[in-house]
């Protein structure tokens, strides 16, 4: 970058461009944080509405299209180098990811059942086929999410003003995007931005690599899914059906399980483990100021 930068001073600037790469005002605000950020979410954004809820395959390769929105947009707008997306060892991470994502809610419905807030039953239907959809629908929403929140968001907001207040303000918005969902309402919108913004951008921050926190949320939704349990209000097909008894609060009621008070406590707990881990690797940054 240093012999870059030699280069363009000693050539001198030509009249459309200025000492920072060229593009004048709207390429320095392009390239600012906000502005990669804003950009990559209209890109990414975009893809998702077109593509989340289309037939077969179509949700996976929109989650492919988004992959190569966000590379775009971080190379060439942001003008930075994507280690988070990189693919060599993109399927461990995700395996690991995910093996986090599957033991937090299988565990958590695991409580749920013993203190007699859940039945199940087999629901009957193909096996197969209700695995497919499952699987191609929920790789299309970690991916574009993660992508969109942890992968954007959470970046751009932490060059600006830190980890910290990074993951705080991502989890925040987190809960927010959720509160249309069916069944939502204040509570769930906090247990969200608890157990799945604070986690997911703890993730994030102790791995800095998209697979992980993808493996997490896929293998999070996928699970829920296949339970019958309704994934943040919406409640497609499963292969068992749930019957839910008593309180809301140990329950999520219509929600789902994410507003059970039992996977937002367990969700702080691996979250501050993760935080924990982060801070010992070097991944917790200083705000953009305090950090000169």
């Amino acid at each position: 970058m240093g012999t870059t930068s030699a280069i363009r001073n000693s050539a001198g600037t030509g009249p459309g461009e200025d000492r920072d790469g060229g593009g004048g005002r709207f390429g320095r605000i392009a390239r600012s944080p906000l502005g990669w950020m804003l950009a990559g979410m209209v890109g990414v954004g975009l893809v998702s509405a077109l593509t989340a809820t289309g037939p077969g395959p179509v949700p996976v390769l929109g989650a492919v299209a988004a992959v190569a929105v966000y590379w775009l947009v971080m190379r060439r707008v942001a003008q930075r180098p994507t280690p988070e997306i990189a693919r060599s060892g993109a399927a461990r991470e995700a395996l690991l990811g995910g093996g986090i994502g599957l033991g937090f809610i299988l565990v958590s419905a695991l409580l749920i059942t013993a203190f007699g807030g859940y039945s199940f039953s087999w629901a009957g239907d193909g096996f197969l086929s209700v695995v497919r959809t499952a699987v191609v629908v929920q790789i299309g929403a970690a991916v574009t999410e993660e992508l969109l929140f942890r992968g954007l968001a959470l970046q751009a907001l932490e060059q600006l003003w830190g980890s910290r207040a990074a993951i705080v303000i991502t989890s925040l918005f987190f809960g927010v995007a959720h509160l249309g969902a069916p069944g939502a309402n204040a509570w769930s919108g906090v247990a969200i931005a608890l157990e799945a913004g604070v986690l997911l951008g703890a993730a994030f921050l102790w791995r800095r690599n998209i697979w992980f926190v993808v493996g997490l949320h896929f293998a999070w939704n996928t699970t829920e899914q296949l339970l019958g349990i309704p994934v943040s209000g919406h409640a497609p097909e499963g292969l068992f059906t749930v019957d839910v008894h008593g309180s809301a609060l140990l329950t999520g009621g219509s929600f789902g399980l994410e507003a059970s008070i039992m996977p937002v406590l367990m969700g702080v707990a691996i979250a501050v483990s993760m935080l924990v881990r982060a801070h010992r690797n070097g991944g917790i940054k200083a705000p953009r100021r305090a950090s000169r």
